[in-house]
């Protein structure tokens, strides 16, 4: 074992290990509160300072993170009080034993990778690398990432004479994020952590570090595998919805409840997993993911079908919803031009105030389009900008109701009397057959 290793595993079993966290999202405040409650130390990294302050002075603003719970870490209250501190200073990685990459890895306009934010972050990890460092990357991404671009970066951190040497000066790792918001039964502490190392010794730095704060750690062989295991759970759920998508519109030509289908089908004990049909998907993993495979194995001349076709059902169900509010109207001898639609639900799932990739947005910004007087009303999303314009929830679901022309349903919040909806709805419209 080398002198470094071993000191570096001493400092995460005494929990005197100094932890950096680069992204401070609905993924890294989480790890750095779970990190906090087993006695790290952790300082977390952000470009945005708004979300610094808002840390250090212990006001959540992400909702799997109660404020209660985060001041409880951040201030010097307590036995806890400290334990976090934030910082836009990336000079603050030279003191850290561990650093955690969670930066957003969206797609460009074309639906390739877009990896600026990782890039940026990989190139300051580098310029204060120091020999024993571990460093971990979260963000989702393409099979190969870690080894073929992060770290070409971190092995130049050495000095021009001997650049350092994963596994001897450095260790490296990346292990998946496994948040899904909203969530209290799984959470970063009980859900199972997959973590792939670059050299054995990587491997079990990075795993004896998160083994401290989450139950269940699981091995794999390498980078590029915990990579794709990544993409492999949530292309899973993609091709799986997209089936039971195209499912809804096949019951829908031949005049039968899709509802009643899936669940027959759902009482056989095996072989089966009920998957529901809906207005899309949303949130960044699902919609976003499967692209990230997809791209990469076009670098290798293969062309992922099975994937892209899932991607365009999944993409093609708003307009899909948007024709049924149509004929909706249509029935009701009222053109979509200046009839009021009303959208219950933006965020992309229930009981959150998350709208990234929700359909509910593109449902939306058709209807508008169409030129429909269009309102939402979400508990937990006062307001959002999308394709360029803004709006605001309206703030009287029962007046709201008594002016639509017509209801889409969208996003199954606890929160509404759905009895109550379908009593003050003459037209209704419920993509997700949630009453």
């Amino acid at each position: 074992m080398s002198d470094l290793k071993e000191v570096l595993l001493q400092k995460i079993q005494n929990r005197e290990a100094r932890i950096a966290i680069i992204g401070l999202g609905y993924v890294g405040l989480p790890l750095a509160v779970a990190f906090a409650k087993n006695g790290f130390s952790v300082t977390g990294i952000d470009v945005d300072t708004a979300k610094v302050d808002a840390i250090n002075r212990g006001d959540s603003y992400v909702n799997d993170i109660p404020t209660a719970e985060l001041m409880r870490w951040t201030l010097n209250a307590g036995s806890g009080g400290g334990r976090i501190q934030a910082t836009p200073e990336f000079a603050a990685l030279a003191q850290a034993d561990a650093a955690i990459i969670c930066v957003p890895t969206p797609l460009n306009k074309t639906r390739d990778p877009d990896v600026r934010f990782l890039i940026a972050a990989g190139e300051s990890v580098a310029k204060h690398l120091h020999p024993g460092m571990l460093v971990v990357l979260e963000s989702t991404t393409y099979p190969g990432t870690t080894e073929e671009l992060l770290l070409p970066m971190l092995e130049k951190g050495g000095d021009e004479k001997r650049p350092y040497k994963v596994g001897e000066d450095f260790f490296l790792a990346f292990s998946p994020e496994r948040i899904d918001p909203g969530r209290t039964d799984w959470t970063v502490e009980n859900t199972p952590k997959v973590v792939g190392g670059v050299t054995r010794d990587c491997l079990e730095i990075a795993s004896t570090l998160y083994s401290q704060a989450i139950e269940r750690i699981e091995p794999v062989s390498s980078p590029a595998a915990a990579e794709m295991t990544k993409l492999l759970e949530n292309t899973f759920r993609a091709v799986n919805i997209a089936m039971v998508n195209e499912v809804a519109l096949m019951c829908d030509k031949l005049g039968l409840d899709v509802w009643e289908i899936i669940d027959a089908a759902a009482t056989k004990p095996y072989g089966f997993m009920k998957f529901t049909p809906g207005p899309g998907v949303g949130g960044h993993c699902i919609p976003l993911d499967p692209h990230y495979l997809s791209w990469k194995l076009k670098t290798l001349n293969y062309n992922a079908r099975f994937i892209q076709l899932a991607g365009e059902i999944n993409s093609d169900m708003p307009r899909y919803w948007v024709e049924k509010v149509q004929d909706a109207l249509n029935e009701a001898e009222k053109p979509v031009k200046n009839s009021r639609v009303l959208v219950l639900g933006v965020a992309y799932k229930k009981d959150i105030d998350d709208v990234r990739e929700s359909p509910a947005l593109d449902i939306i910004a058709l209807l508008k389009e169409k030129g429909a007087d269009i309102r939402y009303h979400d508990p937990y999303v006062p307001e959002y900008s999308y394709d360029g314009f803004r709006m605001t929830s309206e703030p009287d679901l029962n007046a709201a109701l008594a002016e639509a022309d017509c209801v889409v349903i969208v996003t199954d919040h606890s929160d509404y009397d759905w009895s109550e909806v379908a009593k003050r709805t003459a037209l209704l419209v419920d993509t997700r057959h949630v009453l």
